[in-house]
């Protein structure tokens, strides 16, 4: 109980949210998406590992010593 005024007041900011939509600057959106990347032509992942799977420790890990 006691909820009503804090419930509708969460309503209200959420749907001034949801039909909140902001002046778009498209002339800026077309410089920003029409600029070349400088990195390169290819796709590099930054996230790829740069070691193989296998520890390179000089000896086989699945034999028994």
């Amino acid at each position: 109980m006691g909820r009503g005024r804090q419930k509708a007041k969460h309503t209200k900011v959420a749907r001034e949210l949801k039909y909140f939509s902001p002046d778009t600057n498209y002339g800026a959106l077309e410089k920003e998406l029409a600029t070349k990347n400088d990195s390169g032509d290819e796709y590099v992942d930054k996230w790829a590992d740069d070691f193989d799977d296998e520890f390179d420790t000089g000896h086989d890990q699945n034999k028994s010593a």
